[in-house]
């Protein structure tokens, strides 16, 4: 059964499994294990979320049996066989109110498939239409897609990545979907169904509505299709009717620009530019003024460095005369610093000033009962305490 995996799934999911379960440890080393609160938080929303939707098949669907509508459980059984799969899920049919769909789930261990009336009724004179549905749903449920979810999450949403792990995934399913078909233009029609409609499927011409995939080698096409979950469906119908047929090549432009969009699943690369634009504010917010701030005290405290022998000059100055100089250049000291900051004194206290490129920084002198000059550090014109460097406040502790 290896030949239902579609070979990239398997690259793919070891890639996003390795990266994820690191990603995971760097959230929970990195957050000091707040991480783990926010995933059991996460488990108890998933409980209530999906015991809910859980609740709405059962309480809502009809399940099928030998006894209810036997024509679908039987094509049911018959696609678990050719599966292999002896533990069957519990099979239900459901209101789809308009939308051709089906689906696969689990909750605590117990797994569902999930059929939409529309579909069914739609297929109604394909021979094993439904089956294709059916192979396709217990294809997730055989690969284990609801399963390491939680596990990958961290990395699923990364350009081009999570989006072609989406991707495989799909043509894995389509894969299973066409071994519970009789033949592959079979499950070619049951797929272009999605396109075609619930009457039009049935005149459609197959080997027409597959040479559309050669539309997908342009750039806009190729860039959607790069940050969507699934292939076209064009692509779809064209690997069932021969699972060795090789696609249109990409747009190899498109690549670069799909690379800045995170994936968005169902929603699509517009959500996903959104979502791209959300988490550039958020970054801006947060680590443009960071990086400001750090630059800032890279500075002052280059200052501080460099005005440190004019403080000592200035020092000595005053130990061994007892009164103030009058300017700097009075004791040959260049008021200018290396970055272009200027100097000056107080003549009257011996306050030292300092305009760098940030504002002002002030140095202050005290006298020590031994006689000796020790020197603060405080903000001036333009500069908020908060932004003054470690340096200045240690000297404020001398």
């Amino acid at each position: 059964m290896s030949e239902l995996t579609y070979p990239k799934e398997r690259t793919l999911g070891v890639i996003t499994l390795v990266l994820g379960i690191i990603a995971w440890l760097g959230l929970i080393i990195g957050t000091f294990g707040v991480a783990l609160f926010i995933l059991a938080f996460g488990f108890v929303l998933y409980l209530f979320i999906q015991s809910a939707l859980i609740a709405h098949i059962k309480g809502n669907g009809v399940e099928l049996s030998e006894e209810q509508f036997p024509d679908l459980y039987a094509q049911f059984v018959t696609c678990c066989d050719q599966l292999e799969i002896k533990s069957r899920p519990q099979a239900y049919i459901l209101n789809g109110n308009g939308g051709l769909n089906a689906f696969a789930t689990k909750f605590l261990g117990s797994e569902y498939v999930v059929l939409m009336t529309d579909v069914v009724d739609a297929m109604e004179q394909h021979d094993d239409g439904v089956s294709f549905y059916i192979g396709h749903e217990l294809g997730h449920l055989r690969m284990k897609h609801l399963n390491g979810g939680l596990f990958r999450w961290p990395v699923l949403w990364l350009p081009l990545l999570g989006a072609a792990y989406s991707r495989a995934r799909e043509t894995t399913c389509d894969r299973h979907g066409l071994a519970c078909c009789k033949s592959p233009e079979g499950a070619a029609r049951a797929l272009a169904a999605l396109s075609a409609g619930v009457e039009r499927w049935k005149t459609l011409d197959v080997v027409s509505y597959v040479k559309q995939a050669n539309h997908s080698t342009g750039f806009w096409m190729s860039f959607h299709e790069l940050t969507a979950g699934y292939p076209w469906l064009t692509k779809r119908a064209a690997r069932v009717m021969d699972v060795d047929a090789k696609m249109p090549k990409r747009n190899i432009l498109s690549y670069f620009l799909a690379a800045f969009v995170p994936f968005a699943g169902r929603l699509g690369a517009g959500f996903g530019v959104l979502i791209l634009v959300y988490v550039v504010g958020v970054l801006a917010a947060i680590a443009l003024p960071a990086y400001q701030a750090y630059t800032t005290k890279a500075i002052l405290t280059s200052n501080i460095i460099s005005t440190q022998d004019t403080r000592d000059a200035l020092a000595s100055y005053y130990e061994n005369n007892q009164v103030v100089p009058e300017s700097l250049a009075a004791i040959n000291i260049n008021s200018e610093l290396g970055d272009g900051s200027q100097m000056s004194i107080d003549a009257d206290n011996m306050v030292l000033s300092v305009k760098t490129k940030k504002g002002e920084l002030i140095f202050v002198p005290a006298e020590t009962d031994e006689g000796k000059i020790i020197w603060s550090c405080v903000n001036g014109e333009d500069l908020t305490p908060e932004q003054l460097p470690p340096s200045c406040v240690s000297m404020e502790m001398e």
